[in-house]
């Protein structure tokens, strides 16, 4: 694991912060739209509200975590995985912007494989092919699956 990573359940006072953090990963398409702040600011509150209903649907995650990620007790980001008998599913991993590419969603992916090796169930997740994750996935040893859309479903196999 990543030194000093801890996670923690999400709660209600969570939920500016990951507003927040959802927010950095609409940047890029929202700075080519000619919308207001205001607009923007809307689209994203909708669009996290609705990401978050999706995860918490029961029907489809029965037994979910939702943590958020601290790095020395300060929150960098989210982490939601579910677990089944026969699968890991990793749901979210969204990291703040300054702690990207420092090597801490690897070292969170890995975790879940080296569990998923452990107990001998494969590990899975959805990710878009131009998102950045995508290569590093790949580098993982995480295969494509199947592709819906935008997002290709990947898995990694225990050895």
């Amino acid at each position: 694991m990543y030194p000093g990573i801890t996670f923690r359940p999400i709660n209600e006072a969570d939920f500016e912060f990951l507003r927040g953090l959802y927010a950095t990963t609409r940047e890029a398409e929202l700075a080519m739209v000619p919308w207001t702040d205001e607009q923007k600011a809307m689209f994203v509150q909708q669009q996290f509200q609705a990401q978050h209903v999706f995860y918490h649907d029961r029907s489809r995650y029965p037994n979910p975590d939702f943590n958020v990620i601290l790095l020395e007790d300060h929150p960098i980001g989210r982490i939601y995985v579910h677990r089944s008998p026969n699968e890991i599913r990793l749901m979210e991993i969204t990291l703040s912007p300054e702690y990207r590419n420092r090597g801490i969603g690897r070292a969170l992916t890995q975790a879940l494989i080296d569990e998923g090796n452990r107990d001998g169930i494969k590990v899975t997740l959805h990710v878009e092919d131009f998102n950045p994750a995508y290569r590093l996935y790949l580098s993982l040893g995480f295969k494509p699956v199947q592709t819906n859309g935008i997002y290709t479903l990947m898995e990694y196999i225990p050895s």
